[in-house]
């Protein structure tokens, strides 16, 4: 890791983004709070909060494909550059709630191609696997313990000093991280010459048998983060304390941390990639612990190591991205993000349905378990078959 954060390059977009996800958490409890001092419905809060994903859900597959189009450093820069511009406009005092919700919505546009022009732009950097896979580590394990400050401290700073003061600190990060991406970030010309089409990178994507098990590989993460829909039950059910929610909730990300550095320490590149498709079934396959109806304990050792297991998803992403032709990498991992949080965003939605029609929190997420380690068995075999192919079309060169 300390080879790879060496890079000025890297380092610039790193902390450019981890400061930025930050300030998005201040932005998220900010929101959610002022709506709800202004309107007292607990209704349109929840609506606000769902405006923060909309727009990265619905520009991830067009306006990710601009990463291809323009110098990634630009579209990084004007990205956080525009950002910056909406944010602090919603920092304003008094500023109207359709206004806002509005600035809300355009500021996550602005900032839909960004993570692709990131991913893309990193592997242009690290042209060895290795050192790219190595700083997707460092990236998966800043960004999650980046949530989990914005969040911890979110919630003080916005009660003591104000919704408008975490607005403007959330602009600030998108300004230092437009200037920062613009003087330490080399210009790179467009990937693409501007001869793709619009959409030319999914259409690729879909013709590629490995790139699919990839992406099957990533969905399973929707079954896997169902008991972070279903806390508050699952708490009231295992008789845990109402404080255990938030210490429920931790589990997960605190574990995918330990996962990430543990799996970058130890394990090689090649190594995690051999056993991918055997790793991404773990992560569901403990939440099978559930089915037994556990202690608060066991709880938080099943969801702690669920989330270590979680650490899979980074090898998928970087292999997803690496075996992407460069000017198609942008609009691919467009398509990438959005498949997975799409996958997220209906995992939690079915397991909430499952938990209301059977009654009890802990099936829910036992049933969970055991339809993501049926679905990832195939996936798995799959997985296998291409290595093994790969390694005898390596061995007959």
């Amino acid at each position: 890791m300390r080879s790879t954060l060496a890079n000025v390059e890297f380092r610039t977009v790193w902390l450019a983004e981890a400061q930025s996800t930050v300030g998005d958490q201040l932005t998220i409890v900010a929101l959610a709070l002022m709506v709800y001092q202004r309107t007292g419905s607990a209704l349109l809060s929840a609506i606000a909060y769902a405006l923060t994903f909309l727009p990265a859900l619905a520009g991830g597959l067009g306006l990710a494909q601009l990463a291809d189009r323009f110098p990634r450093r630009s579209v990084l820069a004007v990205s956080a550059a525009v950002q910056a511009v909406f944010v602090g406009a919603m920092a304003i005092p008094g500023m109207p709630l359709v206004p806002l919700c509005v600035l809300v919505v355009l500021a996550r546009l602005a900032g839909a191609p960004s993570n692709a022009a990131q991913n893309a732009l990193t592997r242009e950097i690290f042209s060895d696997d290795e050192r790219y896979l190595r700083s997707q580590d460092i990236r998966g394990i800043t960004t999650n313990t980046a949530m989990l400050l914005g969040l911890a401290s979110g919630g003080f700073l916005v009660t003591a000093a104000g919704p408008s003061v975490a607005l403007a600190i959330d602009a600030a990060t998108f300004a230092i991280s437009a200037l920062a991406l613009a003087r330490w970030v080399s210009s790179r010309p467009a990937a693409d010459n501007g001869d793709g089409s619009w959409f030319g990178a999914i259409r690729w994507v879909a013709g590629q048998h490995r790139l699919r098990v990839l992406l099957g590989l990533s969905w399973l993460v929707g079954l896997a983060v169902i008991p972070e829909g279903l806390v508050a039950p699952l708490a009231r059910e295992i008789g845990a304390p109402d404080q255990a929610v938030g210490w429920l909730l931790a589990a997960d990300p605190l574990g995918f941390v330990l996962g990430v550095f543990l799996m970058s320490r130890y394990v090689s590149a090649q190594a995690r990639k051999r056993a991918l498709g055997v790793l991404a079934i773990v992560p569901t396959a403990c939440l099978l612990v559930f089915s037994v109806r556990p202690d608060l304990v066991l709880s938080l050792v099943a969801l702690a190591a669920a989330g270590a297991a979680g650490a899979y998803i980074v090898t998928v992403g970087a292999s997803f991205i690496t075996w992407v032709p460069n000017e198609l990498r942008g609009g691919a991992g467009g398509l990438y993000r959005t498949g997975l949080r799409v996958a997220q965003g209906l995992g939690v939605a079915v397991g909430g349905a499952v938990a209301q029609w059977l009654g009890s929190a802990t099936t829910a997420i036992a049933v969970a378990g055991a339809a993501g380690v049926l679905l990832g068995i195939p996936l798995a075999v799959s997985w296998a078959r291409l290595q093994r192919d790969e390694t005898e079309t390596a061995g007959a060169l």
